[in-house]
């Protein structure tokens, strides 16, 4: 009967360190955003965030005049149908030296500037030839990539000149409970020169970080707390862990029936 009872006292033992091994407790300052926000508080937003045209990307500038035919020149145009209907329109690509080949004016400098800037450059450029011209801009390849310790890690596509990490953490389905969210990193490109920067989303300041808006192809990467990293390298274990508990209960279970 002693030695079934140290065996017990041994299983108990084995059972109790596996589940505290195999377990994690987070505290609320872990896992809660803007912490240090006060109720009624007025946050102002002193980024004055205006996204710029990159080196590489897509652009589709569309022009038009109450003369509709006196624009045709300024618009790329694939193919046509019969009666010279137009088909499709085709993007800009800003090439390496940050610039695009435009119809009739020639190359223009476009990396650096935001779509009203690039706007107002255009309505100058073609006021020789078209009277108060109409000009539409917009990004077509704005695209975020969200990875880590989110629910939906994966790149996603952007509606809109700007978006918030927040609003690309909702995107990719928020942080797991193992995401660290005080050091989320943000990598973005400069015309082929990478930066990167972090910030902290437990504090309000995250508000007015320079990576609070993202960019067109920035990278979120939200790192796995110690938790994480050592279930991870215990799985394998706890798995061994928890058949030699089983059998071990087995063995004792059938030491006390034939006792």
């Amino acid at each position: 009967m002693i030695k079934i009872n140290r065996r017990f006292g041994m299983i108990s033992s084995f059972l109790i360190l596996s589940i505290l091994i195999l377990s994690s407790c987070a505290s609320k300052k872990d896992v809660v955003y803007f912490q240090n926000t006060g109720s009624f508080e007025t946050l102002v937003d002193k980024n004055s965030f205006t996204p710029k045209f990159k080196v590489d990307d897509l652009i589709n500038i569309h022009i038009s005049t109450l003369n509709s035919e006196a624009s045709v020149p300024f618009n790329l145009f694939r193919g046509a149908s019969e009666g010279g209907i137009v088909a499709e329109q085709v993007d800009y690509l800003i090439d390496k030296e940050g610039e695009i080949d435009f119809p009739v004016i020639g190359k223009i400098k476009v990396s650096g500037l935001s779509s009203e800037e690039l706007r107002v450059l255009l309505r100058e450029k073609l006021a020789d030839y078209l009277k108060d011209p109409i000009i539409n801009i917009r990004l077509q390849n704005f695209t975020i990539t969200v990875l880590g310790e989110v629910r939906k890690p994966g790149t996603y596509p952007v509606n809109g000149e700007r978006i918030s990490i927040l609003e690309a953490l909702g995107l990719a389905g928020d942080l797991t409970v193992k995401g660290v969210r005080d050091n989320i990193l943000v990598v973005r490109d400069f015309d082929g020169t990478k930066v990167s920067q972090r910030i902290n989303l437990t504090q309000k300041e995250a508000l007015s970080s320079p990576v609070y808006y993202l960019t067109q192809n920035d990278v979120v990467y939200v790192e796995p707390n110690q938790s994480a990293i050592s279930a991870s390298s215990l799985d394998n274990r706890a798995t061994i862990a928890i058949s030699i508990a089983s059998v071990l209960i087995t063995s004792s279970v059938l030491l006390l029936t034939r006792n």
